[in-house]
């Protein structure tokens, strides 16, 4: 009963921050003239979160919060889903969606996955289309990241819910207040983010559209204001598409990459990329992967001169696109256009995704090295004595036993949820095995590509869209939180 009262007082902290939040599109509406439907929209549902955040605090106003570990990630799992289904209504009532379809997209916006049930973006209220993009900017570092960033300086337990909301290896922070590690990642993210606003506005892009952009970039989410993602600046004459998606991978590589680095690189080490293990081989794979893909290109059919800069832009952008999970595209990525061996690659990088602390999905970079180590570990211990130690590290650091369990556990229930999830799929559609898979890899790694249209998505049944929905959630949250909350020793 006493987590149970912490939770609730905790959630309803961040339902009224939410509700606040619903009022912010409301300025788009105005701006843009929209009809009323669009503000009752979020009115209501504003009006409806703080009243739910009002019953929950006077429900638990005399208790004293209490966070360990448990308890924070079952607060971690809870306001996902909460904030996801409140934030889900707008859509509801202003595009008149069924629930789970508006549920669905909005666990897709704060998951930063992108996969979308939402057709006819292009005709889509400004209003909703920002909310869209302003939910996956403030998923990008996470929903109880944010909340300790606007409600909180204290220490104390509030790491725990930092901890919480993604496993985090060798959990380190730039410095030790919690509060200030998170101040100074909101300021990074939020500096980048503007950065990318006024690039993007200089290159032609109007206001709105570089503002959604930089915001579904940054959090390696994905969401686009068109229904032909970045490709729509192509396809409409902008004279300057070229650099925007130059613009557009550079931003969705600095989201792939940990804010640690980030951080280091701006107030220690300009040049701390290219010496952090983890950072190096996400630069190789973007590399070497593009290479492949190049490769592929002219054995199946050349590559001719004038076409060289185009395909190696429409390359690099597609794999750090899906390298980073964002999930934006200029060209399909079951278009002919990539060789069979490059649709094979993606489905690599859907599963193995960014670095760790940083906005992408996937099982992470850093879990691939680790695991790759741990490999090389066990064949070279076959020639060496049965007592011998060999540690396993990390930029010089030793990875502890329990840290290595837990990172195989995480794998171990990332494939089979994806097993799980594809079977599911296969079953209650009438989808190929490939296109199944590629589905609930690109659920579970919050990436958004697959391997069949949005169309085919939108008319797929609710059972398998309420598989995605947990995928998502379980792939946002890595998996441990999720697990915990049905645990009945957790409650305990």
């Amino acid at each position: 009963m006493n987590r149970l009262k912490s939770i609730v007082q905790l959630s309803s902290s961040l339902l009224f921050i939410l509700s606040v939040l619903l009022l912010i599109p409301l300025l788009v509406a105005w701006i843009y003239k929209e009809p009323i439907l669009v503000y009752k929209s979020f009115i209501y549902v504003s009006a409806f979160s703080f009243t739910l955040a009002f019953i929950f605090r006077r429900l638990t106003y005399a208790y004293k919060v209490h966070i360990d570990l448990t308890t924070a990630m079952i607060l971690c799992t809870v306001s996902w889903v909460l904030v996801s289904a409140i934030g889900a209504l707008p859509f509801m009532i202003g595009l008149d969606k069924s629930f789970i379809d508006a549920m669905f997209e909005a666990v897709s916006g704060f998951t930063t996955t992108g996969i979308t049930v939402f057709e006819q973006l292009d005709d889509m209220s400004h209003a909703l289309i920002f909310w869209r993009s302003f939910i996956q900017w403030l998923g990008g570092l996470g929903i109880l990241t944010f909340f300790l960033f606007v409600t909180t300086k204290s220490e104390g337990d509030s790491w725990q819910l930092f901890s919480a909301e993604g496993h985090k290896i060798n959990a380190a922070r730039p410095v030790p207040n919690v509060y200030r590690t998170i101040k100074y990642f909101w300021a990074i993210y939020s500096v980048y983010t503007l950065l990318e606003i006024l690039m993007l506005w200089g290159l032609g892009l109007s206001f709105f559209d570089a503002l959604s952009h930089s915001m579904t970039t940054l959090s390696t989410g994905g969401y686009s204001n068109h229904d032909a993602s970045i490709a729509y600046y192509q396809l409409n004459g902008y004279k300057n598409y070229k650099l925007i998606e130059y613009t557009v991978i550079l931003f969705m590589f600095l989201g792939g990459i940990n804010f640690l680095v980030h951080y280091r690189m701006i107030k220690e080490d300009h040049l701390f990329i290219f010496k952090d293990i983890e950072a190096k081989v996400f630069m190789k794979i973007i590399v070497g992967f593009s290479g492949l893909t190049l490769i592929g290109i002219i054995a199946s059919r050349g590559l001719p001169l004038g076409q060289l800069e185009e395909s190696i832009r429409k390359t690099l952008f597609q794999i750090v696109s899906v390298t980073t999970t964002t999930g934006f595209g200029t060209e399909d990525i079951g278009s002919v256009f990539f060789p069979a061996i490059t649709k094979q690659l993606f489905i690599i990088l859907m599963i193995i995704g960014g670095c760790v602390g940083s906005t992408s999905g996937g099982i992470k970079i850093l879990r691939v090295i680790i695991l790759e180590k741990l490999l090389r570990r066990e064949v070279h211990k076959l020639s060496l004595p049965n007592n011998a130690v060999i540690p396993t590290t990390i930029n010089h650091v030793i990875i502890g036993y329990e840290e290595l369990q837990r990172i195989t556990a995480i794998v171990f229930g990332w494939i089979l949820l994806i097993g799980i999830g594809a079977g599911i799929t296969a079953l209650f559609s009438d989808l190929g095995p490939f296109e199944a898979f590629s589905g609930m890899a690109s659920a579970v790694g919050n990436i958004g590509p697959f391997y069949f249209s949005v169309s085919k998505m939108v008319s797929l049944s609710w059972v398998i869209k309420l598989t995605y929905i947990i995928g998502m959630l379980a792939g946002r949250l890595e998996l441990l939180p999720i697990y915990i909350i049905i645990s009945k020793k957790a409650w305990k």
